[in-house]
């Protein structure tokens, strides 16, 4: 069965599939095609249900609900550290209230949790990759940085507003889930229950092999030192990558309960996990 697996040109997605991508793993009756995009582009893709396994913002799931199931492994959890509002200068949250932020997507986590955050503010959309440039070149006030930035905004002159992260943990003392793998509800029962099992495989297999899927992380470093793609990849590829456990599942349940009652669904959230 052919399985076109989306997810993220980053290191730490790379890290978790680096034993499907190296035959490092049997992969049963399952022959798996990668397909690399940025995750709002996957997150729009999973509307469609393009692909039978894909990455997802957490906050694009109930949109999808339908379509798919959440796997119980693969998620990207920061405990105490997440996505970073940044700016030439520091801002005070009402400060940041009458400015236009660079978002990296509607439908990205780090922007129902800024929502939450602020309320409603001003936004425009901006490829996550380009926004660390439009802050310092002083095209937007302040820009909402997912993946690497979130590391490296101190070179490029930049100072940190908020950690949502941070802010969340302090609020409800949990992890915040950001982003999650799901799985096509037409594979059927069984072949979930499979095909969920060798993807627990891999991300096992990278942990037990980190030197060797740290270099094949490292492809997708984007410019990263190999220190900070070690930390970035032990920030986003933990315990609770390897299963949500009662706490992950306690967090991506808050955060979806939170966003429900401020009205971000149309649905009410049916929060479903293989096996």
């Amino acid at each position: 069965m052919l399985i076109r697996l989306g997810h993220s040109p980053d290191p730490d997605d790379a890290f978790m599939f680096w034993a499907l991508a190296s035959g490092e793993i049997d992969t049963r009756d399952f022959e798996f095609e990668h397909v690399l995009k940025d995750i709002q582009t996957l997150n729009l893709w999973a509307l469609d249900g393009r692909l039978e396994v894909t990455a997802l913002s957490l906050h694009a799931y109930p949109f999808v609900q339908d379509e798919y199931v959440l796997l119980p492994h693969g998620a990207s959890m920061g405990s105490g550290y997440g996505p970073v509002v940044v700016s030439r200068e520091t801002l005070s949250r009402e400060e940041l209230r009458d400015v236009e932020i660079a978002v990296p997507g509607r439908m990205t986590t780090a922007f129902l949790v800024l929502r939450m955050y602020l309320g409603d503010f001003r936004y425009r959309e901006v490829p996550f990759d380009l926004i660390l440039d439009e802050v310092s070149s002083g095209a937007a006030p302040a820009g909402l940085l997912i993946h690497e930035g979130q590391l490296t905004y101190g070179d490029a002159g930049l100072a940190k507003t908020v950690d949502l992260g941070e802010w969340w943990l302090l609020e409800t003392g949990l992890p915040l889930p950001l982003g999650v793998n799901a799985a096509r509800r037409d594979l059927g029962p069984d072949a979930l229950r499979e095909l969920s099992a060798v993807l627990a495989e891999s991300i096992h297999a990278g942990l037990e092999n980190r030197e060797e899927a740290m270099r094949y992380a490292m492809r997708f470093g984007r410019g990263l030192d190999a220190a900070l793609a070690d930390r970035f990849v032990g920030m986003y590829v933990n315990e609770l990558t390897q299963d949500y456990g009662d706490e992950g599942r306690a967090a991506v349940g808050e955060l979806l309960r939170r966003a429900e009652a401020a009205g971000a669904f149309a649905e009410p959230v049916r929060v479903e996990f293989v096996g």
